[in-house]
């Protein structure tokens, strides 16, 4: 027998509906905390310092996963596989060397010394993640064919990236939109009732975000992007658009992001994305991020434009002509660089 929803019961069900992404935008029962002026107060010191990527890795199930299989990931990473391995050879011979090196593993780049990604995959609103996107599903960035195949030229001074002339972060921190790196994952908000401050540890950074105003001009484009915002009840919103092409970003020019900060509890931001933009992507895409706080303040971070890559890059480039070999010759490295799990 079929029964009818009483009209009332059926209005206060699409109400519970409608309300409920706001929800999801704090702990239950949290109340968050003002500023003076009666805004969310969101200052401080915070960190997304994480094993989780801005994409879920092939070899996890999801981009919400257990605790068990958070670990099993954790230990499968390619930065504790290499912490490990390094940490076994104390010796500096050139056999030693050589045979550390054998695999090609770029994850050497840098000694594992010198980073700080974190030993575990971020929890975000109480769940593990292995993504920041959530939104596809699968937790991959829908890009477009020609622009998830297309490799980035740094053949020339032009178009070297411009993290070597510390003009932007190595790791896109700053956004848009905000990530985490192999290491300076520290953020500090400042607020005053007509505009907010992000300070990004990597290189430095530093977002002004005028509150309730207006976009500048499109002829103007802007490192880290053009950005207003707004409070909506407990959240902070940021509209960015008019990125510098010039910048590794996650839009073009003609893209938008918009970002939304909630303190999730004392100890949490819950940082909330979506990117629009069709030049690059077949749809837009949105993502979820843990800050959490933190008892360190960003430490400063010396970046000067006098360093060693373009000399080194010609100098390489000019010893292999005179060895007669060519770039082409240099293979990448193709390997998987994760460990087997019971290593």
């Amino acid at each position: 027998m079929k029964t009818r929803l009483p009209a009332l019961s059926l209005l206060a069900s699409l109400v519970l509906l409608a309300m409920a992404p706001a929800y999801a935008q704090t702990l239950p029962r949290y109340s968050p905390a003002k500023t003076s002026w009666g805004a969310p107060d969101l200052q401080g010191y915070w960190t997304n310092t994480s094993l989780t990527g801005m994409e879920r890795p092939e070899h996890a199930s999801g981009v919400v996963v257990t605790e068990r299989e958070a670990s099993l990931l954790a230990r499968r990473h390619a930065l504790t596989a290499t912490s490990s391995q390094e940490n076994s050879v104390s010796d500096l011979g050139d056999a030693a060397s050589r045979q550390l090196l054998a695999d090609r593993n770029t994850s050497r780049a840098y000694n594992r010394f010198w980073m700080d990604p974190g030993a575990s995959y971020a929890q975000v609103k109480g769940e593990f993640r292995t993504a920041w996107v959530t939104e596809p599903a699968n937790g991959l960035i829908p890009y477009r064919a020609e622009q998830r195949s297309r490799t980035h030229n740094v053949d020339g001074p032009e178009v070297r990236p411009q993290s070597e002339r510390c003009l932007m972060s190595f790791s896109r921190s700053a956004g848009p939109v905000m990530s985490n790196g192999l290491y300076n994952n520290t953020y500090q908000i400042v607020q005053i009732p007509d505009a907010v401050m992000i300070l990004t540890e990597m290189i430095h950074d530093v977002r002004i975000i005028p509150i309730g105003g207006k976009h500048g001009p499109k002829e103007i484009p802007k490192w880290g992007g053009d950005s207003i915002g707004w409070y909506e009840g407990d959240t902070l919103v940021v509209e960015t658009v008019n990125a510098h092409p010039g910048q590794r970003s996650y839009i073009s020019p003609a893209g938008k992001v918009t970002e939304r900060f909630s303190r999730w509890s004392d100890g949490q931001i819950l940082y909330r994305f979506t990117v629009e933009d069709p030049s690059l992507y077949t749809s837009s895409w949105s993502g979820e991020m843990a800050l959490n706080v933190s008892a360190e303040p960003p430490y400063e971070y010396a970046c000067h434009e006098g360093n060693y890559a373009l000399p080194s890059i010609l100098a390489g480039a000019r010893q292999m002509e005179r060895e007669g070999r060519s770039r082409q010759a240099i293979k990448p490295y193709a390997g998987n660089l994760d460990v087997s799990e019971g290593q």
